[in-house]
């Protein structure tokens, strides 16, 4: 029998998913009353509103001037995939993966694209070895590991006279962390992470350096419609004025430009690492008091400040079998859901059993401040019917 006592405050918004990730703050279905509905995305309007939403992203970013920014299809997965496909093969190819989606790209890459990449890897709540990236490669890496809250502390391991050209899945990074540009030749991210933005579209941000490569190499393979960024040798530069290559979700592109109007009221990039370090910080001040929970990350200097995963270390938990743990951990989240306290919080299928709590910086400080005595609840009661089974 649990004997703590339930807690008497719940989260005001109890939206921890880490995608698609919890709304703004006082958002509403109002707020898309301007969306371009019912019109064409290729009418004046419609371009406009897409426009509007790359111009913004480029203002909340602090993306470079001379850096092309353009809405894409398939979300962050459809930019990798597009800038992996179109602009690897002239050179000697890198990939880290310390999480699920870097090694998504490594499958991509090695199985799909037919290259031989070495693969810089390790396990889930560690970095790889950064010093043995090349300056003479290719490198395609996640700035954050959304399935295992580790981060790249910094670009310091990318040589600024590099050769070849790096390729940023920022998707659970960009708004919540400093992205270094002069050393990112891609950046790829979606509305669904730290925007709260609908699902479906993507955003690929391109270097001069990455436009040079699409004007300068031609795939050995052949290149899917959804993919091609080219005619007759150069970039298709209507497609980063608003001209999608396929038809968007104009509700979809109102919500963005909603989010990053509410970006730019607060504060833009600087309140938005605030808000994200502040709920990190929230989290990190309870589990260094509570016994029974730890990061995942190993080190704080490569904790993420958005995608936080726990694991559980509690003696009576890890001396199960692997299977039963991840029985345990589904039932905390699980517990959580019930009351009302967490919704989506469990660990990423792939990921050490535990749990996973979005904390950008559309969560409110206070609903994190709120969930933590929610968490040593459900752990208490998880527990208790364990030790009564």
């Amino acid at each position: 029998m649990n004997t703590l006592a339930k807690p008497a405050m719940r989260p005001a918004r109890a939206e921890f998913s880490s995608g698609p990730c919890a709304k703004r703050p006082g958002w509403t279905p109002e707020n898309l009353t301007n969306a371009v509905l019912g019109r064409s995305h290729r009418s004046k309007l419609g371009k406009a509103r897409l426009k509007e939403a790359i111009d913004r992203t480029r203002e909340v970013l602090e993306v470079p001037d001379d850096f092309l920014v353009g809405i894409v299809p398939a979300s962050d997965t459809g930019a990798v995939e597009m800038a992996m496909w179109s602009m690897l093969g002239p050179k000697p190819v890198q990939l880290l993966a310390f999480e699920s989606f870097g090694k998504d790209w490594v499958t991509d890459v090695t199985k799909q694209l037919k290259i031989q990449a070495e693969v810089l890897d390790a396990p889930y709540g560690q970095l790889p070895d950064l010093t043995k990236v090349r300056k003479d490669a290719d490198l395609v890496f996640t700035w954050n590991g959304t399935t295992s809250g580790v981060r790249v502390p910094n670009a310091d391991f990318i040589a600024a006279d590099r050769e070849g050209i790096t390729i940023c899945d920022a998707t659970s990074a960009a708004f919540a962390q400093d992205l270094d540009w002069g050393k990112l030749d891609v950046v790829t991210f979606s509305w669904q992470k730290a925007l709260g933005g609908e699902a479906a579209h993507g955003v690929l941000i391109l270097s001069p350096r990455a436009v040079a490569r699409l004007e300068s190499h031609t795939p050995a393979w052949p290149m899917p419609k959804l993919f091609r960024m080219t005619k007759g040798g150069k970039v298709t530069l209507d497609l980063f004025e608003g001209a999608t290559i396929n038809t968007p979700s104009m509700l979809a592109v109102e919500d963005a430009v909603d989010a990053l109007k509410w970006a730019g009221q607060i504060g833009g990039l600087t309140e938005m690492k605030r808000r994200a370090d502040a709920n990190l910080g929230v989290l990190a001040d309870w589990v260094a008091k509570t016994p029974w929970v730890e990061f995942l990350a190993e080190t704080a200097a490569i904790r993420s400040n958005t995608s936080v995963c726990l694991k559980v270390v509690d003696a009576r938990v890890t001396g199960l079998s692997e299977d039963a743990q991840a029985d345990f951990a589904k039932k905390l989240a699980a517990v959580l859901e019930k009351e009302g306290a967490a919704l989506d919080v469990g660990g990423y299928r792939d990921a050490p059993p535990g749990l996973r709590i979005w904390c950008g910086a559309t969560v409110e400080t206070s609903d994190v401040e709120a969930l933590t005595p929610w968490l040593d609840w459900a752990f208490a009661s998880v527990i208790a019917d364990l030790q009564t089974a």
